[in-house]
């Protein structure tokens, strides 16, 4: 008897073979993509290895702007075209990013209202662009790694991400063309990858500072429910923060006063990281800064200095805790573990902070930059279907309080915050003046009493309404948030069933037009645009070969080469050079590898002198172990 394999009509794969799916971590410094493989859940590298893709764009005047370490690089040398830390401007309003735009090197564009845009020389972009660059990226190294396309993601928000900046990352998700099976908070899917929900009932709570962001939650593993009790946070507050304290420092020490340009600033940025990172390992580090007038200052930094600079940062992450325990009526003593997530968890003072706080010693067993990541695969395998046993329920909450405006700019609050999702909500509202036809619903969130002090989502009306004396008509207004944490709105009139609905896209999301738009420009231009990703691939690579060789010449080429043999690498470098410079791809590749034939020989006597050293005043017996 023949056997064939049976799929649903217009599906090619084979119903026992797993659907691809990834779960990303949109981080504000890295961000990261996750499959699980075998079983297994594990962050996916680059060609060179390299698991974290820095959350950099650099734009150009022609051709496709670039994300990750290529971008990084050129962040001193272009500052202003060269996005960084984007994830912080997510979601946000123009009288948002007045506030930031000092702690930006790049402009804004704020005068059109809405959306605010960042000036570059490819014109001005979103964040939700910047954003949808990252993704591409990620997608087109999972899509390498997996042999096709992706089914679906399951992307990581800060669990105090509003409803503004939750929508604009699924905006960004569209505009990089992703099936979004879910949003999860990020503490969420740490908790998944730590291993909670496998037999360690309790009740468990995820720190979480990032570069930009803080999020604390408490959450309760029970006979298979997986529940967040409460969630608290900060949504500008990270390790960014500690790099911009320590730089001011330096600025006040070094007596930089003045003007100090984009360049410098950037520069000084990354210093201050770098010093951060390695007061993580080291006792003290040594500053050598470049002044703007060209003289240099230097000075060794203590570990002890820079805790006393962050130690403010580090008690504004406590209070949050505080009060997600209150909201949950938890004592610390019911803890059972602290699982450390985010990069900037690596200082020992933040670490040594939380263990005193909670009076336990912090789980960091797995990688804080990797957690968030190989927790969202999790999630994705299971949303895309392929663990149909696995029957673990999420039930995550809302962060912030979301309610309706009522006379006198007052905020009524129709889901508390800490809510369970999805869920749905109703409440009945009346006209106040007679013969009111119509009704105008302004949504908000937050936790404040008055409308001027919470953040406005949408405003929309319901016609319809029968004239009749104030009080007398009875409208109710239904919230509904689906389990991505997003919002939609209904009102409606009892006596007459007039209705009025709406999704919440905050006005400095994208519309719709504008997604579609910036989808059909991007289909327009993929030719082009892919020409000059793959010529940029290989200047980067012709960039490379010229450095190793260079610096292979510089050691040893005097010593092994004949003059008329170096003359030959030196032509092929010469040649390599010019044609870097060029815009012809075929060029570029026989240049590379004509490169590569060119200093094979040199290579080859490296390499036998290499393993003489190693053999030297020993046997190959003592090598073959007999």
């Amino acid at each position: 008897m023949a056997l064939f394999n049976i799929s649903e009509p217009g599906e090619s794969r084979s119903p026992h073979e797993p659907r691809r799916a990834a779960g990303i971590d949109l981080g504000t410094t890295n961000s990261l993509i996750a499959t699980v493989r075998d079983g297994r859940a594990e962050t996916l590298p680059d060609a060179q290895g390299r698991h974290l893709l820095p959350s950099v764009v650099r734009y150009f005047a022609q051709g496709a702007p670039e994300a990750g370490e290529i971008a990084e690089r050129s962040a001193i040398e272009d500052p202003l075209n060269t996005i960084a830390s984007v994830k912080r401007l997510m979601g946000r309003g123009v009288e948002d990013v007045k506030h930031f735009a000092s702690k930006h090197p790049y402009t804004f564009e704020t005068s059109g209202g809405g959306m605010p845009r960042i000036r570059t020389v490819a014109g001005d972009v979103s964040p939700v662009e910047v954003s949808a660059e990252i993704l591409r990226a990620l997608t087109r190294r999972a899509e390498r790694a997996l042999g096709g396309e992706l089914y679906g993601v399951v992307i990581t928000v800060p669990a105090y991400f509003d409803d503004a900046q939750r929508q604009a990352t699924k905006d960004a998700a569209r505009l990089a063309g992703l099936n979004v099976l879910r949003l999860i908070n990020e503490p969420t899917a740490a908790a998944l990858a730590y291993g909670l929900d496998h037999g360690a009932e309790g009740i468990h709570a995820v720190y979480d500072l990032g570069g930009g962001t803080f999020d604390f939650s408490l959450l309760r593993f029970t006979r298979g429910v997986f529940e967040v009790m409460a969630t608290a946070g900060d949504s500008a507050l990270g390790g960014d923060d500690f790099d911009r304290v320590l730089a001011e420092w330096i600025l006040r020490e070094a007596r930089i006063e003045g003007d100090t340009g984009h360049g410098d600033l950037r520069r000084l940025m990354l210093e201050a990281r770098r010093a951060k990172e390695a007061l993580s390992a080291v006792p003290e580090v040594d500053l050598d800064i470049q002044r703007p007038d060209g003289t240099r200052w230097q000075a060794k930094l203590t570990r002890a200095t820079f805790e006393s600079l962050v130690e403010p940062l580090i008690e504004r992450t406590l209070a949050p805790c505080r009060r997600a325990l209150r909201d949950a009526g938890v004592d610390r003593t019911q803890i059972r573990h602290v699982v450390m997530v985010g990069g900037a968890t690596r200082v020992p003072a933040v670490r040594a902070r939380v263990g005193g706080f909670f009076e336990t010693e912090p789980f960091t067993e797995i990688d804080p930059d990797r957690v968030v990541a190989i927790g969202a695969a999790i999630q994705a395998d299971i949303l895309a279907g392929n663990k149909p046993e696995s029957d673990m329920l999420l039930l995550d909450v809302i962060p912030l309080s979301l309610g309706i405006e009522t006379m006198g700019g007052l905020t009524e609050k129709l889901i508390s915050r800490n809510t369970t999702i999805p869920v749905a909500k109703a409440q009945e509202f009346t006209t106040y003046k007679d013969g009111q036809t119509a009704m105008a619903i302004h949504v908000v969130q937050g936790e404040r009493e008055l409308v001027s002090d919470n953040r406005s989502l949408a405003r929309f009306e319901l016609h319809g309404i029968p004239p009749m004396a104030a009080g007398a008509a009875r409208i109710r207004v239904t919230f509904q948030i689906d389990a991505d944490g997003l919002l939609s709105v209904a009102a409606q009139e009892l006596s007459t069933g007039a209705e009025s609905r709406i999704e919440i896209k905050p006005t400095y999301g994208l519309s719709d037009t504008e997604v579609e738009t910036m989808l059909r420009d991007s289909m327009t231009h993929a030719r082009e645009d892919v020409a000059a990703r793959q010529l940029r691939e290989e200047q980067v690579e012709a960039d490379q070969l010229l450095d190793a060789v260079g610096a292979a010449l510089k050691q040893d080429g005097a010593r092994l080469l004949e003059d008329a043999e170096r003359a030959a690498i030196e032509s092929a470098m010469d040649t390599l050079r010019k044609a870097r410079d060029g815009t012809d791809r075929e060029r570029l590749r026989e240049a590379i590898s004509a490169l590569d034939q060119a200093s094979a020989e040199f290579a080859a006597r490296r390499m036998d002198e290499t393993i003489q050293r190693a053999l030297g005043g020993h046997s190959v017996q003592e090598f073959l172990g007999s």
